[in-house]
């Protein structure tokens, strides 16, 4: 069940992040709070952790071996809101859409009995399953922060 509601998540997403289009320029260049990343930068920096989901993770999910040690956060997560700042709004949610839309179809190619594999990351063991739960917490909190402000 736990995988249905993730790849359900995942579907709903790419329609939530499209629906942003409707945005004006300076609604999707406001910042979900004082001090804080633009709506722009929210979105483009899921973006790259996609990415690394589908490059850097799910070759190793099912080997017998630890996941590669991941990017430095910070860094990736100030490089992509440095792109987002000069993406035109569409080119940033036609690039989340499109890498999540991979990364979801990549997901859908899992064995429903693989969900419940343990997996090791750094010093961590967790399940796929609650690998890719934290990932939808993380977009959940985002998509919070930007209907708060819209």
């Amino acid at each position: 069940m736990e995988q249905q509601n993730i790849l359900s998540h995942y579907e709903q997403s790419i329609q939530w992040v499209k629906e942003l289009e409707q945005l004006s320029e300076e609604q999707w260049r406001t910042p979900i709070k004082e001090e804080k990343w633009s709506i722009a930068e929210v979105i483009g920096h899921l973006i790259p952790w996609d990415e690394f989901i589908l490059k850097d993770r799910m070759p190793y999910f099912f080997k017998d071996i630890d996941l590669p040690k991941g990017p430095d956060a910070q860094a990736l997560n100030d490089q992509a809101a440095a792109e987002s700042r000069i993406r035109t709004k569409e080119e940033t949610i036609e690039r989340f859409a499109a890498t999540r839309q991979t990364l979801l179809s990549a997901l859908k190619e899992i064995d429903d009995e693989l969900w419940s594999k343990e997996l090791n990351i750094s010093k961590s063991t967790l399940s796929l399953t609650a690998y890719f739960q934290g990932m939808v917490e993380h977009d959940n909190h985002h998509f919070e922060q930007i209907k708060k402000v819209i």
